[in-house]
């Protein structure tokens, strides 16, 4: 996996750094690494999927209390793969390649590999830039591919940041249109800031379970009043990336790039990620807090919103972008219940909204790229050729509808069968409510889909423009044949991902006891509902016009409320006012109230605690030699601080670094003090040329209010530093200074092969610090040696000009003497 993960960052890296050499060939060589790992996927399937749960389901129906070890043997076995990073903090990298994986694998990788072949025949004419979208979006499959498989909760969340900063450049790839950055912008900043609480989150729930890793979570789930808080933290960074209500305008205005992205990102990809964090954790965590209930809530409002604003949209994308945000809501409902009846109604549901999704969008780009828009009431029919796509049209939207015998309506048969069946905690009896009316809003948007793309919502006037329009070649609409074709295949035959979907739901809870996915289940309840959801969306896509004023007249009330843009643009503003204010107060241009300011936080906010420890202290005075010298530091250091003349203080502090020479050599250091002397002479000699650039004297300009501030803060950051030094000096009770200096010397001829001690330490066991001092050393050597030579390079200029000026004198006075 490891491995898989490394292809897609050099291929993604290669082809970013080729530029736009490589045209629209790079979408071929990107389609490599999804290629890749479905084959990879391919050779760990039957591992991974076992017996599909026969023997779990054989169990439980054998009257087993417990069926877990039975559905684990049955599921399969997963795989595991882990590389060492930070272990002293639980930071090693842990991959897992479970059957739920596997169901995420081949929606990220298949849809990739067929987005990737789609781009060639999108791209036909490449502009300059486009070809970077290709590396782009190889790079973002690899850190999609990095979610799905982190064990780690840490890696996790690394992952899901670079599916972030990826998806922005792939959404703002056209920098020079407004639009798309300002999509980029919001998708950035709405998915970046619940990132920021799902780090929050995870950490929370890392730190309570005692464990990072999901595999071990599940059996032993976190607990304790902090659960809570991650809980909303992690529901918050789940609901910002797939879009939930009131976070989902940044999708929508992400159609802004090409359709291949659109396609890629909105439909099996990074709308997905949220979905599949919620299903992953759901088994642990759905009982817990408050998160059945946020779950219910915001997903139930996302299914109905998405829903009725796809109903009012007349650009094609952006309907099937609004009727994601629906679907989106929809697997909200099923996978994040806890329920694991409920959950498999999910895993059918992701494959099939991949499969329906992604079709529709390559569907409506080739119409846009043929035609050349993709407004319904520019679109009057197509000519010859185009059957085909308007057959592939009608079973996408049919699909996406809930219509049999496809697989959008295998899952949403599915789903409603197992809210009736096993919906028994609070609040799911009004959850299905919302899920038949979310499904008839489906219906009549997929229908309005469809009425578009066959022109009924056309201009007589319009007409020629999509009859005239050219057929799209084989290589451009390939990818959506495989994608039909998969949609009605398997509706057909559900049989052929029953087991991968029960193999899945037993991956992400050990305990399920998964059943059969069919076709049909019979005359039920959820047939019944699924009639009315036909009967009601047919009537209205049939009475569209009246629907249409109702709905305008129902929202026009609304109309006075902020929408969510609006929302944003409004938080946007608010930020930018209030960093205008606070850098108009902090921001003074002051360097001493800055140095106060700093001082103050970084050195007195952490030594607070540190008062509480602050038991014992040291001895004074160790020898009758640090009594003059502790004098001379003392005494210089107030000289500093009293002085007016710049090279008096810089003498003053001189004298300072010397005198703590003198207390390293009486503690028995001479190497200490041999560089502190040496350090000492140079900052000298640094500061001496430095102030031949600056005035002789201080100038104080500061009111005289401030002085005593600053005296005030330069006595409590003494004081901090002094308790630092104490506490920091007994912090570790546990091991004596002669424990450490005995195993230096033991430890000095083995292992740095040399007799001197203070040499191994240096070179060796401190070989880093020591680097870092050397470093220090030289660029200062440097910057002294810079500004010698600069001033005696501005001393000879000053010459040249005084001869110059000298020689044209003398040209003058002869030129005069001749006129003369």
């Amino acid at each position: 996996m490891f491995v898989l993960l490394i292809l897609h960052l050099l291929i993604g890296g290669a082809i970013l750094m080729s530029g736009d050499r490589l045209g629209r060939r790079a979408f071929a060589v990107a389609g490599v690494a999804p290629l890749v790992t479905l084959v990879w996927a391919a050779t760990k399937w039957s591992g991974v999927v076992g017996s599909g749960g026969a023997v779990a389901e054989s169990a439980a129906a054998g009257g087993v209390t417990r069926a877990s070890d039975a559905a684990t043997d049955a599921a399969g076995t997963p795989v595991f793969e882990s590389v060492g990073w930070i272990s002293g903090l639980d930071l090693d990298l842990h991959l897992r390649f479970d059957a739920f994986a596997l169901v995420m694998t081949l929606l990220v990788s298949g849809i990739g590999a067929l987005v990737c072949v789609y781009a060639i025949g999108y791209f036909s004419h490449i502009a300059p830039g486009q070809t970077r979208l290709a590396g782009l979006m190889t790079l973002f499959a690899g850190a999609m591919l990095g979610i799905v498989w982190a064990d780690h909760l840490i890696a996790l969340f690394v992952a899901w940041e670079l599916t972030s900063i990826t998806s922005y450049l792939l959404i703002g790839n056209d920098d020079r249109t407004p639009k798309a950055r300002a999509a980029a912008l919001q998708a950035i900043f709405i998915t970046g800031a619940g990132g920021l609480a799902l780090l929050v989150g995870l950490i929370i729930i890392g730190q309570s379970a005692g464990t990072y890793r999901l595999s071990e979570m599940i059996d032993r789930p976190p607990s304790g009043g902090a659960v809570s808080a991650g809980i909303v933290c992690v529901l918050l960074g789940a609901f910002t990336k797939s879009a939930q209500a009131p976070f989902g305008s940044w999708l929508p205005g992400a159609m802004v790039a090409p359709t291949p992205i659109s396609a890629y990102l909105h439909s099996a990809t990074m709308v997905k990620a949220g979905v599949y964090l919620v299903a992953r954790l759901a088994p642990i965590l759905a009982t817990s807090g408050q998160w059945r209930v946020l779950v219910l809530v915001v997903g139930s409002a996302t299914m109905l919103i998405g829903g009725l604003r796809a109903m009012r949209q007349r650009d094609l994308k952006l309907l099937l972008a609004y009727g994601t945000v629906s679907q989106l809501g929809f697997l909200m409902l099923l996978v994040g219940t806890g329920e694991y009846k409920i959950a498999q109604a999910g895993i059918v549901l992701l494959l099939a909204h991949g499969a329906f999704k992604a079709t529709l969008f390559m569907l409506v780009g080739i119409i846009d790229h043929q035609v050349g828009t993709r407004h319904i009431r520019e679109l009057h029919g197509f000519g010859a050729g185009w059957l085909p796509v308007k057959i592939m049209a009608v079973v996408g939207a049919a699909s996406m509808a809930g219509l049999p015998p496809l697989l959008g309506f295998v899952a949403k048969e599915k789903a409603i069968d197992t809210y009736l069946e096993y919906g028994e905690f609070t609040g799911a009896t009004a959850t299905l409510v919302v899920i038949v009316l979310g499904s008839i809003l489906t219906f009549a948007y997929s229908a309005r889909f469809v009425l578009g793309v066959f022109g009924v919502h056309g201009q007589p006037e319009n007409e020629p423009l999509s009859r005239t329009a050219p057929p799209p070649a084989a290589v451009f609409v390939g990818p959506v044949y495989v994608l039909t074709a998969v949609t009605v295949v398997v509706g057909l035959a559900p049989v052929l991902v029953s087991d991968l979907s029960k193999s899945a739901l037993i991956g992400l809870d050990p305990v399920a006891s998964p059943s059969t996915v069919k076709l049909w289940a019979g005359f039920n309840t959820a047939f019944a509902l699924s009639a009315v959801i036909i009967a009601v969306g047919t009537l209205l896509a049939v009475a569209r016009r009246p629907v249409a004023r109702a709905q305008t007249g129902a929202a026009r009330p609304l109309r006075r409320l902020p929408s969510t843009d609006d929302a944003f643009n409004g938080l946007l503003r608010a930020i930018d006012a209030i960093a205008r204010r606070v850098t108009r107060t902090v921001q003074t241009g002051s360097l001493p109230t800055y140095l106060l300011v700093i001082l103050t936080t970084v050195v007195v906010v952490p030594v607070i605690p540190m008062i509480g420890d602050l038991d014992e202290l040291p001895q004074w005075i160790e020898n009758p030699i640090h009594v003059p010298l502790v004098a001379i530091i003392i005494g210089s250091a107030l000289g500093a601080a009293l002085v007016r003349r710049r090279i008096a203080a810089v003498v003053m502090l001189g004298a300072v670094g010397f005198a703590m020479a003198g207390l390293y050599e009486v503690q028995g250091a001479p190497d200490l003090a041999l560089t502190q002397f040496a350090i000492e002479t140079l900052g000298t000699v640094l500061f001496v040329l430095v102030l031949r650039f600056l005035p002789t004297r201080f100038v104080d300009l500061a009111p005289a209010v401030v002085r005593p501030l600053r005296l005030a803060v330069s006595v409590v950051v003494g004081a901090a530093i002094f308790v630092f030094a104490i506490v920091s000096t007994n912090a570790r009770s546990d091991v004596s200074q002669e424990s450490i200096s005995a195993e230096m010397i033991e430890r000095s001829k083995p292992d740095g092969e040399g007799n001197n001690v203070v040499n191994v330490i240096l070179v060796d066991f401190r070989g880093v610090d020591t680097m870092g001092e050397i470093t220090v050393l030289l660029v200062a050597a440097v910057g002294a040696v810079a500004l010698a030579r600069g001033h005696r390079r501005d001393e000879d200029e000053d010459r040249d000009d005084d001869a110059g000026g000298g020689v044209e004198a003398v040209a003058v006075s002869a030129r005069a003497d001749a006129g003369a």
